[in-house]
């Protein structure tokens, strides 16, 4: 009788070796090894979209992959508080056919009762740190933000 593979997140530690390796295979993502650590209900936030469910979540990671020629994540900070997992992070990203750009942002998990995954809000501000890389725009860009937003 074969024991079923238990797929929790043990601690913080566990977590970040997990998250790091996802971004940092041959600098191609690949959520393969970290989809089993997700609730099969995962209710994942960004400043992009909101999904609900481990189908949209796997195929919103394979359009991530599809899309970025390659990608690293480098962990500023962490921290855990119960089933509460805060992560500072810069992510690496050469999207097809553009220069490489450096996002800032941050991720909020929840674990669930079994260690899992069950929420996942991400926050980082994609188009400013997209444009920051094109010369000319980036300026241009910044300019309109302070005007129109302060």
């Amino acid at each position: 009788m074969s024991a079923e593979v238990e797929f929790t997140i043990k601690n913080l530690d566990h977590l970040l070796q997990l998250w790091t390796n996802t971004y940092n295979n041959a600098h191609k993502p690949d959520w393969s090894h970290l989809l089993p650590y997700y609730a099969e209900d995962i209710h994942f936030t960004d400043s992009v979209q909101e999904i609900h469910g481990i189908k949209e979540f796997s195929a919103m990671v394979n359009r991530l992959t599809k899309r970025s020629g390659e990608l690293s994540m480098y962990i500023v900070h962490a921290i855990q508080n119960g089933n509460l997992i805060f992560i500072e992070w810069e992510m690496t990203i050469l999207f097809k056919k553009t220069r490489t750009s450096v996002i800032h942002g941050a991720s909020r998990l929840l674990l669930n009762e079994k260690g899992k995954i069950a929420e996942q809000r991400d926050y980082y501000d994609l188009w400013g740190d997209i444009f920051d890389n094109i010369p000319g725009f980036n300026k241009m860009y910044r300019r309109f933000m302070r005007k129109t937003f302060g």
